[in-house]
Formats: structure tokens, sequence, C-alpha cells
């Protein structure tokens, strides 16, 4: 007779609950990893258009190239801080999102657990049931000789 655990149903309903969190939990990480190199490469614009205007001190320029380099850079730290704004939430989002995936892998490992608990007591039966056999045909063996 096989080993049937009677909650195979509430486990696997859990497993595929843990994965779910998982997978959005890394969709959030992910979305915080692109949205830090965005933060990163608008800093190295920045960086690099004041080292543009810092090399052209002494260039003569015409004004509509001076107020389009402002409204560039203007442009970048607004975009920076719409960036930095959303890191901000993300960070909130993934705290939750721990919470939650902890939470769901608790209630999986807990039935897994159970799982495992009445595999053993199954399987220690059964080897209990096959070594009394064993030792009923011994005795019975013995008892005719």
């Amino acid at each position: 007779m096989a080993f049937k655990f009677s909650l195979d149903t509430v486990l696997r309903f859990r497993v595929i609950l843990e994965e779910q969190e998982e997978r959005m939990l890394q969709r959030i990480l992910f979305e915080i990893l692109q949205t830090q190199e965005a933060i990163a490469r608008i800093n190295g614009e920045l960086a690099g258009t004041t080292e543009s205007r810092r090399a052209d001190v002494n260039k003569p320029n015409i004004g509509h190239n001076i107020h389009a380099s402002y409204g560039y850079v203007q442009q970048l730290k607004q975009n920076k801080k719409e960036l930095e704004e959303k890191l901000d939430k993300l960070r909130q989002l993934r705290d939750k999102q721990v919470i939650i995936y902890e939470t769901a892998r608790r209630n999986r490992e807990m039935i897994t657990d159970l799982r495992e608990e009445k595999r053993a007591a199954y399987e220690s039966e059964v080897a209990h049931n096959e070594q009394k056999i064993l030792d009923d045909n011994f005795n019975s063996r013995r008892g005719r000789i």
C-alpha cells in the first residue's frame, strides 16, 4: 500500500502560491535594478553635461545652445527626481512583498514538514509490519522443526 497524504492538494496549492509570490518579488527586484541603472545613467549624463559646459566656458557660444543645455540639465534632474520617487515606492513594495513571500513560504513549509512527519511514521509502521511478518515466519518455521 503506497503512502497517501491527505493534504497533498493543499500542499500543491501552497507550493504554487509560494512560487507566484517569489516571481512577483523577482519582478519587483528587477524593476528596482532597472531604476537604479537609469538613475546611474542620468547621473553620468549630468556629469558629462557639467564637464562639457566647463570645457566650453571660454568658447564663444550662441545663447540658444546655452539655453538648450540648461533645459536639458533641468529635464535630466526632473527625470532623476521622478526615478528616485519610483525607487522609493518600489522599495516599499519590495518590503511588503518580502513579508508576503515569507508568509507563503512558512505556510508551505508547515505542510511539507507535516507531510514528512506522516511519511516517516508510515515508513516506520511499514518496516515494523514487515519485521513482524518476518518474525512470525521465522517462529512458525522454528516451531515445525
